[in-house]
């Protein structure tokens, strides 16, 4: 059977193509030029891109086919929008999707995906330099270049091995989401029925391997059951790499109260995405069983993706997803900021893996709009950078001292 065009968010590139209704029109926002000067002064580090996806789907994995150095207005991701949107890091998703694991080609997939990240940073060595460490990061934004780091979405990528895991190590990548969409042998997602009541055994073993290597623990994607399971096995701050508040916007993928509440003890840090469908409250309602229905039309239709379209169409058409605004994803900075704390937000966008954005976060040049927000909102500028790109730095930092610790104490 043909994969479907699942993107690393969840949503479809036909998604992008619906009608985009508007709920209540929402305060235009413009950035000032101290909005600006506090923006420049720092650097945006973004949790999730998927733009390799879109390489790979667009172009047959070729830059020569979409080169990214001219703007691209079908895609939120080029160089001149990253350049003028202050972004300094990015976790480039190498994402394949779930269904892959059923095929036997997730592992051989991902070192595709993996491969797209390395082209990159080869075609434009002015603008990117590849990163694993916060060195790295560093060092790149000295250099006037955007850090491209990897992160591979959903454990079935590992095909349970843990030296498979090594391997995607050993090949850049610096976080891993335990799950996708679907639920695996040893974790459970978020959009499935659960297979192991959170993690199994093999699952807090991968868990302590990604601490001894110095990979971190993405919680995206996962049940709450395997959120408690993986805080309670690892020894390093965790990440949810593109998640939200789900006290705010009600869908099993954003993160309850109880989680948020642990992050203070665990360090980790929640990067908020931007999906109208999960940061919406009325969308977050209406996009609540995505995934599940997703599986149920690939089931029933099989390779007649028409067939797909019109029930997909027909879904949205009853379940709109409203856009929203810029104001929206604030709102669920400000409630973890509540319930966890200033130190434990940072953005994880999400941008090419989804299709429905809130208004004024259109593509990745629009982050200072919402450095204006948090600014309107009473931030303190040392904040507002934590949020940007320092608590995700601080992650990176004491994930790399724990794996230090652990490789010394086994020597």
């Amino acid at each position: 059977m043909a994969l479907l065009p699942i993107l690393c968010g969840g949503l479809l590139a036909a998604d992008r193509l619906e009608a985009q209704q508007a709920d209540a029109p929402a305060r235009l926002i413009t950035v000032s030029s101290r909005a600006e000067a506090i923006h420049r002064r720092g650097f945006v580090f973004d949790g999730h891109n998927d733009l390799p996806w879109q390489i790979r789907t667009r172009a047959s994995q070729s830059f020569d086919r979409l080169d990214i150095a001219q703007e691209q207005p079908d895609l939120h991701t080029d160089i001149p929008r990253l350049r003028a949107g202050g972004v300094g890091a990015v976790f480039w998703s190498v994402y394949v999707p779930a269904s892959t694991d059923q095929t036997g080609v997730a592992h051989q997939m991902t070192l595709e995906q993996i491969e797209i990240v390395h082209a990159m940073v080869r075609r434009y060595p002015q603008t990117f330099a590849l990163a694993s460490t916060v060195s790295d990061v560093e060092q790149a934004r000295q250099a006037g270049k955007i850090a491209s780091l990897i992160g591979v979405e959903g454990g079935h990528a590992i095909e349970n091995s843990l030296e498979k895991l090594r391997r995607l190590y050993q090949l850049g990548a610096r976080y891993m989401t335990l799950t996708h969409s679907q639920s695996l042998d040893w974790a459970d997602s978020c959009s499935d029925e659960p297979r192991c009541g959170g993690l199994s055994e093999f699952g807090k073993e991968v868990v302590r391997e990604m601490n001894r290597l110095g990979m971190l623990v993405d919680l995206s994607h996962v049940s709450p059951a395997t959120m408690q399971s993986a805080l309670d096995t690892s020894v390093a701050p965790v990440i949810f790499s593109h998640s939200s508040a789900r006290a705010v916007a009600d869908h099993p993928r954003n993160v309850p109260d109880e989680i948020l509440r642990q992050l203070p003890a665990n360090g980790g840090v929640v990067m908020v995405n931007f999906y109208s469908g999960f940061v919406v409250p009325e969308s977050a309602n209406n996009t609540r069983t995505m995934f599940e229905l997703e599986r149920q039309w690939a089931a029933e239709f099989g390779d007649d993706e028409e067939a797909i379209r019109r029930a997909r169409a027909a879904y949205r058409a009853r379940y709109p997803i409203l856009r929203g605004s810029v104001h929206h994803v604030a709102d669920h900075i400000d409630h973890i900021v509540k319930v966890a704390g200033v130190d434990h937000v940072g953005l994880g966008s999400d941008y090419d893996g989804i299709g429905t954005v809130p208004e004024q976060l259109e593509d990745v040049s629009k982050y200072p709009v919402l450095t204006q927000v948090l600014l309107d909102r009473g931030y303190r500028e040392e904040d507002i950078q934590k949020i940007l790109s320092g608590n995700i730095m601080r992650v990176m930092r004491q994930a790399e001292a724990a794996a230090r610790r652990i490789q010394a104490a086994q020597n």
